[in-house]
């Protein structure tokens, strides 16, 4: 967005906090602060989300991201699985 001043901080500050929503309720729970795969994804739809939303545009963003949401999401459910076990014993062994 290439913006030079702080005017806009509290602004920019309020639509990132959305953004952030929006991609969690998405796409599920992240760090923005991560540096995973997942986490660096969720981070760069936070920044293009709350570009749209700088530039009143962001009624387009889940059509023009579409796909890299729904593999986000998949990607992060996927992991909540693989760190999800479930053992099951028979008679106790």
């Amino acid at each position: 967005m290439h913006i030079s001043h702080s005017g806009e901080d509290d602004n920019l500050r309020r639509l990132l906090s959305f953004s952030v929503s929006a991609i969690n309720s998405s796409c599920g729970e992240f760090d923005i602060n991560g540096t995973t795969d997942i986490d660096n994804r969720a981070k760069e739809l936070v920044f293009e989300r709350t570009r749209y939303a700088y530039n009143d545009a962001v009624e387009y963003f889940d059509d023009n991201f579409l796909s890299d949401i729904l593999s986000l999401g998949l990607d992060m459910e996927f992991a909540k699985e693989d760190t999800t076990t479930t053992t099951t014993t028979i008679g106790g062994v």
